[in-house]
């Protein structure tokens, strides 16, 4: 079988991962693992705002604000971020995004979207901030590179970070990275 032989589409079709094209943070085609994933018949996602499928608004303006800055700088980009199905569970999400027209990040997109649900539950009781931040803090970030990264002080995150020491009941950072990673939302 030669490369002219692939019929991509039907690989996009058939990917074992949630697949899609976004144009302006618009889905512009979603594959049947992506509509499985976030609990939406077929074709349900084809031509609406990635909006609803975030926690809240403001999350999505604020993520859509900071993609804007990053795949502006490098065309690709990944994250682990709490996502929400159709119905309103929220879960842990890896999203992977790479821009089709450099300089213009949201122009044309395809994401690359994995349900981490199985092996991390979504903690309850988290602001929408506390959320954001604790996603950055299981990567591994510095409170340094999550203020840089969220547009924060340093110092902001580091209230974030006690506040979330707190509430999971955390004596370190690597306690904090380690209940973050393993809480269950029981």
């Amino acid at each position: 079988m030669s490369p002219s032989d692939i019929d991509y589409k039907e690989v996009l079709m058939r990917a074992p991962v949630g697949m899609c094209v976004s144009r302006n943070r618009v889905i512009q085609f979603a594959n049947p693992a992506l509509e499985a994933m976030f609990r939406y018949g077929a074709g349900a996602l084809d031509g609406i705002s990635f909006e609803p499928l975030y926690p809240t608004a403001a999350e999505f303006a604020r993520t859509g604000r900071r993609l804007l800055r990053l795949l502006g700088q490098a065309d690709a980009y990944s994250d682990e971020r709490i996502m929400k199905r159709r119905e309103g569970e929220l879960f842990w999400c890896h999203t992977s995004g790479r821009s089709l027209v450099s300089r213009n990040p949201h122009a044309a997109v395809i994401w690359v979207f994995e349900d981490l649900s199985a092996k991390r539950p979504v903690a309850s009781g988290l602001s929408a901030r506390e959320r954001e931040i604790a996603a950055l803090i299981a990567e591994g970030k510095t409170s340094k590179v999550i203020a840089k990264q969220l547009d924060l002080s340093p110092r902001t995150v580091e209230m974030y970070r006690a506040r979330l020491m707190a509430k999971f009941a955390a004596r370190t950072s690597a306690g904090l990275v380690h209940k973050l990673m393993s809480f269950s939302a029981a």
